[in-house]
């Protein structure tokens, strides 16, 4: 009797069962696409002046909502994952000239140069001098999707493709590029003032190439001539600082780590002949050793210990991360500098990000943006799934870039009035 009582409850435990296996599925997945965290307006850190107040008005992205893509946008880890693999969506394919610099130690720089497909909304002859990320080149779908949205906008891009990045150009020297040379970029920004004297320049980094430009514009006083502003979205400003971070795993930086390293590897070892080669004339640090403990490296520190460093003659890995960061040089930037980080970028440590919140915090012409959402160089836009082709960050660069033209436009205008008026008197 008992047990005749009991049977029509298990059914019910089941029942039970499967909805602790929904609930706990579910709380997996609100959790990995954190669907809970709300959508807002960057935080925007910097110093009440004429600048800041003219550029909240002439840039809307400042001030209103980002919304990422409603069932993943606000994982940062999609994001950067989407970016990596996918780079953009529908990404188009911009008409652009090879260029080629022969460097002092007979590196063969390459960088590709896009002529504008519109009348600049000034009326001016601007240039964007362009710094993709790590390994990173023109033929990459963000650069060539930003590179489109910039000529429709009236600017000519010229994109350094990195010392080694393309495959089917060779090494012609053995070097290759690393996180803080600026030689190749200031050899671009160099022929780019040379062939077309009238141009003001927009200097543009992302990731590590958002280190080079920085780095380069505090070098020398003279590099900052002729340039309007500088925008480095996504970029880590201290390896020293980061490199600690980037051996642990929360928000799986360790593996993402594992990835770049194992990238990298593959860049080098297609080159080993121009840099290891028995005819190469090597830097003297440089041994034939460096190579077989290339192959068993699993991170990037290793790397640029065991080769990177050495092109440069860097005595240890915390002198080459010390003198290629751009955090010493920052403070010598005096252009309008527009920073953009996002805050659940899983390759940038939250610790990281308090050097440009202090440095918006002593200068007048920074300004830090830090949106929750968009991982590393992701910023897709887009309903509930699909994303768009351009991005928050493509659309914030050339707004930015639109503003500081018409200030430094409206700059002039004023001294002209003031002269003539003084002339008159």
């Amino acid at each position: 009797m008992n047990a005749m009582l009991e049977t029509p409850e298990l059914p019910a435990v089941f029942d039970g069962v499967k909805l602790a296996a929904v609930a706990a599925v579910l709380y997996v997945i609100v959790r990995c696409l954190n669907l809970k965290s709300p959508t807002a307006p960057p935080d925007l850190y910097f110093q009440d002046s004429g600048l800041s107040r003219f550029l909240l008005k002439s840039c809307p992205l400042l001030t209103k909502e980002y919304i990422p893509p409603l069932i993943w946008g606000k994982s940062g880890h999609i994001q950067t994952a989407l970016y990596g693999k996918m780079g953009r969506v529908r990404s188009p394919h911009p008409y652009g000239h090879r260029k080629f610099i022969t460097m002092a130690d007979g590196a063969t720089s390459t960088f590709d140069l896009f002529e504008p497909l519109a009348e600049h909304c000034v009326g001016d002859d601007i240039t964007m001098v362009i710094c993709p990320g790590i390994a990173n080149h023109s033929e990459k779908q963000y650069i060539r999707t930003f590179v489109d949205y910039a000529q429709k906008n009236g600017y000519r891009c010229a994109v350094l493709n990195h010392l080694g990045a393309l495959p089917n150009i060779e090494l012609t020297s053995p070097r290759m590029f690393t996180y803080g040379c600026t030689w190749e970029f200031g050899a671009m920004v160099n022929y780019i003032k040379k062939t077309y004297p009238q141009t003001q320049l927009v200097v543009v980094g992302f990731s590590l190439g958002g280190n080079i430009v920085c780095k380069y514009l505090g070098e020398k006083q003279a590099n900052q001539e002729k340039v309007l502003c500088c925008v480095s979205v996504c970029q880590g400003y201290s390896a020293l600082r980061a490199q600690e971070t980037f051996m642990q795993w929360d928000q799986c930086r360790r593996f993402y780590n594992f990835l770049m390293a194992d990238n990298m590897k593959k860049i080098i070892l297609s080159h080993r002949q121009a840099l290891f080669g028995d005819h190469v004339k090597k830097p003297q640090s440089l041994e034939d050793t460096d190579l077989s403990r290339l192959y068993t490296a699993t991170s990037l520190m290793q790397i640029d210990d065991n080769v990177m460093r050495k092109f440069h003659g860097y005595n240890s890995l915390k002198e080459y991360y010390e003198e290629e960061s751009c955090m010493r040089y920052l403070h010598r930037i005096y252009v309008p500098l527009m920073l953009v980080n996002a805050a659940d970028d899983p390759l940038v440590h939250e610790s990281l990000l308090t050097i440009p919140k202090s440095l918006s915090e002593k200068r007048e012409n920074v300004m830090f943006v830090l949106p929750l959402h968009g991982g590393h160089l992701g910023f897709f836009e887009g309903s509930v799934l699909f994303p768009e082709p351009l991005t928050w960050m493509d659309k914030l660069v050339v707004e930015y870039a639109n503003a500081i033209c018409q200030w430094e436009r409206n700059k002039s205008q004023c001294s002209d009035t003031e002269q003539v008026e003084a002339e008159l008197e």
